[in-house]
């Protein structure tokens, strides 16, 4: 199998994240973009009561396609979600060719040194990166490539979409219909 993995906090998921995920589908021949929202993320603050909820949205967001897979993987036990280990779980579950890609920004990526294991981590997994602006420091990314990381920029022109926004109220047109009934329906992000 081709599996190329999209985690995140998605708090919440937009159309952003929905956007890069079918354009990394539809030019890699992935068999399954599977969709893991970070239960406890050991790099972001989090509101905890809104881990079930972010879940259930991606979950809405992505049931129209059937490439799309969300995995609970991360919500099955109780630490945080470290994503060498997530992986490392991934390829116990799935027969996979070659290895398992890994959807990512660069704004991420640039700290992928300080991520648990990435030194191991970087063995396991092919890096899509998707560019966030334009104004990335190329010499980041030599270093990070003499260094082992096996990564490729995708050519998708930067969607300029923020789970920020959503947030602070910026809803309309962000998120798919499903997720803002959602997000209207249990008062979130008031």
């Amino acid at each position: 199998m081709k599996l190329c993995v999209f985690q995140g906090t998605f708090n919440p998921i937009h159309k952003a994240h929905l956007l890069m995920a079918e354009f990394v589908l539809k030019n890699n021949g992935f068999d399954k973009i599977l969709f893991i929202p970070a239960f406890k993320p050991p790099h972001k603050d989090y509101d905890t009561s809104l881990t079930p909820h972010r879940l259930e949205m991606v979950k809405l967001a992505i049931q129209n396609n059937p490439h799309f897979e969300v995995s609970e993987i991360e919500y099955q036990n109780d630490r945080k979600s470290y994503t060498y280990l997530t992986i490392l779980e991934l390829y116990k579950q799935y027969k996979i060719d070659d290895k398992i890609n890994f959807i990512i920004g660069t704004d991420a990526f640039e700290k992928i040194e300080s991520w648990y294991e990435s030194d191991k981590l970087k063995n396991l997994v092919k890096f899509i990166v998707f560019k966030r602006d334009n104004n990335i420091d190329i010499n980041k990314f030599n270093e990070l490539k003499s260094k082992g990381y096996n990564f490729e920029f995708t050519t998708m022109d930067f969607e300029d979409i923020s789970s920020t926004q959503i947030r602070n109220g910026e809803i309309k047109n962000l998120v798919t219909k499903e997720v803002e009934e959602y997000i209207e329906k249990n008062g979130l992000y008031k």
